[in-house]
Formats: structure tokens, sequence, C-alpha cells
């Protein structure tokens, strides 16, 4: 049996919208901040704003996405901050410009600019994306990418990989608690982190296994209904209201302003402000 995210229906203007508006809005803010690579704060700062938002729109209550920030924050800080922050990758060469003032152990104001304004094109990603498993009913996943133009097997492969981690956490949960009905510790040990790890790992056995069968029971359930043979129907309708065709609008609009500035004007590159340099010198 497959589950999913911790779903919700609420009233709000995010989840009135269409999924399909809402995949296209993500997908034109991350081609925005990506293809004519966008690096100026003047436009990263104003798309964050937005985002976050958006996101306090959707009224998503802090203990549902608590554990997925975490997971982010640790990626989005602790890798792409850090490495940015000491070593400038992932940017354009000017991060890495030898007349920058160093602050300390190497680190110059560009790079410490640069961590700044990566961490925030990420975020700014996240914000958007993070509410989508949680304001987004399950069951039209697939309809959307199928409404969007994709074929039957990859829409309902989408589909699909969006409850394979909460079935594997719930799998992982359920093992966990039958292992503790028989006296097997997990959390109340010496060495932290690391020594819990070391007790969960003859737990990934039964999970991945149950996980396998999962799968198996999925191709069987396919292959009795004669998935792939022929085109699919689907039972859920789509219509566009006034607020999607806005929505994708706005999505467009940015992207398109981001190219035009970006390869008409100049404008959108990385450089330093002269706030900041005075700030941290």
């Amino acid at each position: 049996m497959l589950v999913t995210w911790k779903y919700r229906p609420r009233n709000t203007f995010i989840q009135r919208l269409d999924p399909r508006t809402r995949w296209i809005f993500l997908f034109s803010i991350i081609l925005a901040l990506t293809i004519p690579e966008i690096w100026d704060y003047r436009i990263v700062f104003p798309l964050f704003v937005l985002s976050l938002t958006l996101f306090f729109m959707a009224r998503i209550e802090w203990k549902d996405v608590r554990r997925a920030f975490i997971y982010i924050f640790i990626l989005v800080f602790f890798i792409v901050g850090l490495n940015a922050l000491f070593f400038g990758r992932g940017g354009p060469s000017s991060v890495l410009d030898p007349s920058s003032p160093v602050l300390f152990f190497g680190v110059t104001v560009s790079k410490a600019w640069f961590a700044i304004t990566q961490v925030t094109r990420m975020l700014t990603m996240a914000l958007l994306a993070i509410p989508i498993p949680y304001t987004m009913d399950p069951n039209i996943y697939g309809t959307a990418f199928k409404r969007m133009g994709v074929s039957d097997k990859v829409s309902f492969t989408i589909d699909l990989a969006f409850r394979f981690l909460p079935t594997f956490a719930r799998d992982l949960t359920i093992t966990v608690d039958a292992q503790r009905a028989r006296g097997y510790e997990v959390e109340k040990l010496k060495g932290g982190l690391v020594a819990r790890i070391q007790r969960l790992a003859p737990l990934i056995i039964p999970v991945v296994m149950q996980s396998t069968v999962t799968g198996e029971e999925v191709i069987d359930a396919m292959d009795l209904r004669a998935f792939g043979t022929a085109p699919r129907s689907w039972l859920k309708e789509l219509r566009y209201a006034a607020r999607d065709y806005f929505m994708i609008a706005l999505g467009v609009a940015i992207f398109i302003t981001c190219c035009v500035l970006k390869w008409g004007f100049g404008i959108g590159g990385f450089f330093v402000p002269e706030f900041f340099t005075r700030l941290v010198t």
C-alpha cells in the first residue's frame, strides 16, 4: 500500500490553483534563476520575498514541514553555503576576484556575498517546492502532468515517485516500532548520532525488502489492468480559472524579464554592492 505526504485540504489561494499552474510557475522561477544565471541581488531578493509570501499563503503548519526544512537547511547552509563561502564554487569567475578584501581564513568579501546570494537563490526555489506535497491532492499528480502533455508512463512514474519516500518512511517507522516492542533500543545509546545510525543499519534490510515487495505489487496491479497497452483514461478533470492565467502569466513574465535583463541589458550578473563592502570591512 502506497502512502502520501501529510496532505490536508485547505481553503487557500494556493490550494485553489490548478496543479498545472503551480508546476508551471515553479519551473518558470527555477528557469529564470538558472538559465540566464541571475546573481544580482536586486532580482534575487524580490523573487525570494515573492516565494516566501506564497509559502505563507499556503498556511501549512510548522510541525508538518519542520523536518523537511531541517534537511533543506542542512543542504543549503552547510553544503551549498559553506562551499560558496570558502571556495566560491558554483558561480561566475568574478567571485574569485583577487582584489576583493579578505575577511578571515581566505574568505573574501566577494565570496561572502556570493554565499548569501547562492543561499537565497536556493531557498527561493525550495520555498515554492516544499508546499507542493502538503497542499496538492496526491490523486492528481499524474493527471496534472498528463494534461501538461506528458505521456501516460511518465505521468504515472512521477505519481509513484512522489509516493515512494513517504511510503519508505512509513515502513521504516513500522519496523523500528516492531523492534522496540522486542526490546531493541535505538535512542537510549551512548555515542550520539553515530551510534543511532549503527543501530539502525540492521533495520535497513527488512525495510528495503518491504519496499521491493510493494513495488512488485504495484507492477502486478498495473499489469492486471493492461497498463501501457493503450492510451489511459484519467478520471480527474482540470480547468484553468482566472487566477491560474494570472499566475502563469506572472511566472512567464518573470522568466522573460530575467532573460531580457541579462542578455539584453547586461543586468543580472554577479557584483558586490557597495553597502555590503562597507558593512563587513
